[in-house]
This record gives structure tokens, sequence and C-alpha cells, in this order.
């Protein structure tokens, strides 16, 4: 079964920072969380979709679990050469299927893990949060994070309040991986995302979920299409760009300059460049 797009890391180095960013850019940003193993984050809510904004604020809790590997650990090393979009995570309804799923195509990087931790409602009043993941593995992407993501008390978690915001966002429309050779991807995306048939151009290669697109580009068609640098792949195929709805284009811009958020129109679309949105590409349609 396709599996569409749950949420994304930004990891940065000070994620108070990261949190005014996003308010700067009109969204609505949760309150601090704090994980068992050491990393901290805020999350901003769309529809059926979250941007978690995280940076390793304990490394001294990091251990030996796959936790403190696979996901602390992997971010402190990300942290430790750039800031931007480290981890892409679908959506999973079945975490112990969608581990036997990675292992039969060879993408597998864990079995089914779970956790918990306690949220917060608007009111202040406090909930059960549940999480089971499983990492996969690109390896011509090794500095990027994949995994899907269950939840067990969606109830807990979703929120229509925290999903208002004014900047109109209404949901997300998609993810933007660059790679010097995009086909080089088209084995482990279909594998990843369990979309079958996917849409073949001369600049890169796209999966269709059922809740946003995930394009692969080459550096030339991101600057074409985008206007913005792409992140260095040097090392291999990165995570480069989130792209949302809105409802309303002018509430947007009116959100970016009451922000002060320098921005550019491309293709129909505002852009908002990397050196602006710490290491990330943020595009609005």
């Amino acid at each position: 079964m396709p599996r569409g797009l749950d949420h994304a890391v930004h990891a940065v180095r000070d994620l108070d920072a990261a949190a005014e960013l996003y308010r700067r850019l009109g969204f609505t940003v949760g309150a601090r969380n704090r994980h068992s193993w050491g990393t901290h984050n805020h999350v901003v809510q769309l529809p059926g979709f979250f941007i978690e904004l995280l940076t390793v604020a304990e490394p001294e809790k990091l251990g030996s679990d796959g936790f403190s590997t696979l996901f602390g650990r992997f971010n402190q090393s990300f942290l430790n050469h750039q800031q931007g979009l480290s981890i892409l995570l679908l959506e999973g309804s079945d975490a112990a299927g969608d581990a036997a799923a990675f292992k039969s195509a060879e993408i597998a990087a864990s079995d089914a893990m779970k956790f918990e931790r306690e949220g917060k409602r608007p009111d202040g009043s406090t909930v059960k949060l549940a999480f089971s993941l499983v990492f996969a593995r690109d390896a011509k992407a090794p500095e990027v994070g994949f995994a899907t993501c269950q939840q067990h008390y969606p109830e807990n978690f979703w929120n229509p309040a925290f999903q208002q915001h004014p900047n109109t966002a209404s949901g997300v429309a998609g993810v933007t991986l660059v790679a010097e050779n995009p086909s080089d991807h088209h084995i482990f995306l279909s594998a990843f995302t369990g979309v079958r048939d996917l849409h073949a151009t001369s600049s890169g290669v796209t999966a269709s979920t059922p809740r946003g697109d995930i394009k692969v580009m080459d550096p030339a068609a991101f600057r074409s299409h985008f206007g913005a640098e792409p992140p260095d792949i040097a090392k291999g195929a990165r995570l480069a760009a989130l792209q949302f709805r809105v409802r309303d284009r002018a509430a947007l811009v009116a959100a970016l300059q009451g922000g002060g958020i320098g921005f550019a129109s491309r293709m129909g679309q505002i852009v908002v460049p990397p050196d602006i949105a710490m290491g990330a590409t943020i595009l609005f349609e």
C-alpha cells in the first residue's frame, strides 16, 4: 500500500531561533518537547503532516539504543556539517509490516521501534502520545534519514487548533531531494513509498504518494525550478525543500513581509531560500 508523507525533520543548532523563524514564516509553532535520548523539538502541524524542528539539546543522554543511534546521533552528525532537512518520514499503519517490507526490499535499517511521550493540548492539559518508527536506508543518500511513523494515539496528537496559520498554509504539497543522478534513487524510492509507478522526466523522478509528491531533481533542475541554491551533494543525495499549499496568497505575502522574511516568486511559487530558512528551501503554492 502506498505511504503518504507524515513529517520531515528540520535539524537546527538553535531551536529557539528555528521556532521564531517559523513564526515569522507565518506558521503556528507548538511548545518545546523533549525526548529521553536528548533531542528537543517543536512541531508545526498541518492536516496529516507536520514539520519537526529539532536539535540535539542534551547529547549526554544519547545512548546505544535504536532511537539514540538512528535518530539522535544521526542528527548530531548531520548538524556537525550543516543545518537543514535531515529525515523524511512517511505515514505508517503497520510498523511490523513496514519492517518486513523493507527487509524484503533490502532497504531496512531497523526493526520496528516504539517510544512514548507526553503532549500538551492548547488548554495546557497533558495527553499520552506514542509512535512506532521503522527506518530505511538509501545507500546513495547517507545524509538523509528515511522512516515510517505509526501513531498509536493520533486523536491525542492531531489538533485543528494547531493547524491554523497566519500564512493560510493548508497542507503539504510535497518534498524535493537533490541528487546527481535522480534515476539512481528510483528503486529505493519505489520500495520506500510503496508507489510502483514513478514518473520520470528530464529533470528527475517523482513518486506521487497519497499525501504529497516526493521529487528527486538534479542540481541544475532545482536551481531552474526554484531559483535557490541546492544543498551540497558531494556525499550523496540530500533532502532540500518542503512545499506547502496556501489558501490566500495575499495573506501569505503579508505574513512573510510582517515577519521580515526575504522571498522570491518563481514559476508561480513563493520561495524562501536556504540562507534564510536555516538550510532548507521553503516553497508555497
